[in-house]
C-alpha cells in the first residue's frame, strides 16, 4: 500500500519509530530497576531498625500491645506480634497489632510464616489493591514472630514521578522527531525531485543544463553520476547525429553519381567507348555502396551486441600469405611492393574470416594512403603470450595529433587520399575487441605499423592444418 506523502512521511515515521523504540527500551530498563532499588532500600532500612527493637520485646504477652505501639512509632511502620499455634503445618495467631481496627489482613502473612519456618529474618513485598508494603518478619526465641510492615507509598511515589516524566519526555521527543523528520525529509525530497526533473530533461533529449547538487553525501554522489551520464549521453547523441549525417553523405554521393550516369546513358548519342567507361564507373559506385552497406551493417550488429565471432585456432602466418595473394591485383594497380614476412607458424585464437577482414582493411589502407613505390609488409610474429599480425609500410606516416582519432567512425586523416567510407579501422578495432584482442598503431615519418594482437593458442587442433594455406575461397568470404 502506498503511504501518502511519499518519502517524507516514510522518513518521519521511521524516525518516530526509532525514538519510540529507544525511549520505550529506556522506560523498560529504568523504571523497573528504579522501583526495585527503592523497595529494596526501604526493606533494608526497615530491617536495620526492626531487628534491634525485636530483641527488646519482653516474654510477657500482656505487655506486647504497649510495646508494638512504641515500636510502630519508632519505625513509622505497622507492628504485629504473632504467637505460634500448635498446628501442622505451623500457623500463627495475632497477639498484638499496632492497628487496632482489624488484623485479618495479616493473619496469614507469608513473610511471617516464612520467618517462623526458617527461624531467620524474612523480608518481602506485599502488593494489595489499596497499597504496597515492605515486610520484615523477625522470629523470637519463644517461637513467636514480630512483623514490621511499612508502606511503600513514598518510595513508589518517586518511581511514579520518574515514570510520568519519562512518558512526558517520550511524547515530546516523538513530536520533535516527527517535526524534524518531516523537515529533514522535505529537504531530501526536494533534492531528489531536482534529480527527477533532471532525469526527465535527459529523457526528453535535453542535455544542456548541468545537474548540480552541493551536498557531500550519497545524493550528491548520485547527482555527480547523473551529470556524468548526461555528458556521456550528450556525447553519444552528438556521435549519433554525426554518424547519421556522415552515413547519409556517404550514401548520397554514390547515389547522385549513379543518377547522373544513368541520365547520361539515356542519351542515345553516346559512343560505345564512353558508354563502357560510364558503366565501369557505375560498377565502382555500386561496389562502393555495397561495401558501405556491409560496413554499416557490421557496425550496427556490433553496437547491438549481435555480431558473434568464433574463438578457434588460426595460423596468422597463413593469414599473412593469403592477404598478400588476394591483394596482389590492388598492389599492381597502385604500384606498391607487397610481401609477407612470417616466422614459422603463429597460432592465435580468433575467427579466421574476421581476422582476414581486419587484415584486408589494414593492408588496403596502406596501399591507398602511401605513395606509389612504397613497401608494404605483412608480418606474423609471436611476442610472449600474444600473437601479432602487423601491416607495416614506409610511407610518410600519420601526424601524431591525428593518431588518436584514426579508429573513429567516418574519420579520414587530413590530406590523405579520399578513399573508402572511413569505417574500416573502426570495424577492425571492434572485431579485434570481440576476439579478445586489440589493434594498435605505431606511426612516425618513414614507418607506420598497424598491429592486430590476439591471444596465443598453444595447442592447435586439426581444424586448420598448418601445412595447408588459406584458400582464396575462404579469403573472399570475409
Amino acid at each position: 500500500m502506498r503511504i501518502p506523502g511519499g518519502i517524507r512521511v516514510r522518513i518521519a515515521l521511521a524516525l518516530v519509530a526509532i525514538v519510540a523504540v529507544a525511549l520505550g527500551a529506556a522506560y523498560l530498563i529504568v523504571v523497573p530497576s528504579l522501583e526495585h532499588r527503592l523497595v529494596d532500600a526501604r526493606i533494608t532500612e526497615l530491617q536495620r531498625v526492626a531487628v534491634p527493637l525485636a530483641a527488646k520485646l519482653p516474654a510477657d504477652h500482656l505487655t506486647w500491645p504497649g510495646k508494638v505501639e512504641a515500636f510502630a512509632v519508632a519505625t513509622n511502620a505497622r507492628v504485629v506480634a504473632f504467637e505460634q499455634l500448635d498446628k501442622t503445618p505451623p500457623a500463627l495467631a495475632v497477639i498484638a497489632d499496632s492497628r487496632r481496627d482489624t488484623s485479618k489482613d495479616v493473619a496469614n502473612d507469608s513473610t511471617a510464616l516464612r520467618a517462623l519456618v526458617t527461624g531467620t529474618v524474612a523480608t518481602g513485598r506485599v502488593v494489595e489493591s489499596s497499597a504496597d508494603y515492605a515486610d520484615v518478619a523477625i522470629p523470637l526465641k519463644s517461637g513467636s514472630v514480630l512483623l514490621f510492615q511499612a508502606p511503600l507509598a513514598d518510595s513508589l511515589a518517586t518511581v511514579h514521578l520518574v515514570e510520568r516524566r519519562l512518558l512526558l519526555a517520550t511524547g515530546f521527543a516523538l513530536v520533535l522527531a516527527a517535526a524534524l523528520g518531516l523537515s529533514a525529509s522535505a529537504l531530501l525530497a526536494n533534492r531528489l525531485r531536482r534529480l527527477e526533473a533532471a532525469a526527465e530533461r535527459i529523457a526528453e533529449g535535453d542535455f544542456a543544463a548541468p545537474i548540480i547538487d552541493r551536498g557531500d553525501d550519497e545524493i550528491g554522489q548520485l547527482a555527480v553520476a547523473f551529470d556524468r551520464m548526461r555528458v556521456q549521453l550528450a556525447q553519444l547523441d552528438t556521435a549519433r547525429k554525426e554518424f547519421v549525417a556522415n552515413a547519409s553523405h556517404e550514401l548520397r554521393t554514390p547515389l547522385f553519381s549513379l543518377g547522373g550516369f544513368l541520365e547520361l546513358l539515356a542519351d542515345e548519342d553516346l559512343d560505345d567507348e564512353t558508354r563502357a567507361r560510364f558503366l565501369e564507373t557505375m560498377q565502382d559506385q555500386v561496389a562502393r555502396l555495397a561495401k558501405l552497406s556491409t560496413d554499416l551493417l557490421d557496425l550496427s550488429r556490433v553496437d547491438a551486441g549481435q555480431l558473434s565471432v568464433a574463438h578457434e585456432p588460426v595460423d596468422l602466418a597463413d593469414a599473412a600469405r593469403a592477404l598478400v595473394d588476394e591483394l596482389e591485383p590492388m598492389r599492381v594497380a597502385s604500384e606498391h611492393a607487397l610481401e609477407a614476412d612470417v616466422d614459422g607458424e603463429v597460432w592465435a585464437v580468433g575467427d579466421e574470416e574476421r581476422i582476414l577482414q581486419v587484415g584486408r582493411a589494414l593492408v588496403g589502407n596502406a596501399l591507398v594512403h602511401t605513395p606509389p613505390g612504397s613497401r608494404v609488409v605483412v608480418r606474423a610474429r609471436r611476442r610472449d603470450e600474444r600473437a601479432e599480425l602487423t601491416i607495416e609500410d614506409d610511407g610518410p606516416g600519420i601526424p601524431a595529433e591525428q593518431q588518436a582519432a584514426v579508429f573513429d567512425r567516418f574519420y579520414r586523416v587530413e590530406g590523405s587520399v579520399a578513399s573508402g567510407s572511413g569505417l574500416g579501422l573502426a570495424i577492425a578495432r571492434e572485431l579485434a575487441r570481440l576476439m579478445g584482442g586489440s589493434v594498435r598503431l605505431d606511426s612516425r615519418p618513414g614507418r607506420t605499423a598497424f598491429t592486430l594482437e590476439l591471444g596465443v593458442d598453444t595447442a592447435p587442433d586439426a581444424q586448420v592444418s598448418p601445412s595447408t594455406p588459406f584458400s582464396h575461397e575462404n579469403v573472399g568470404r570475409a
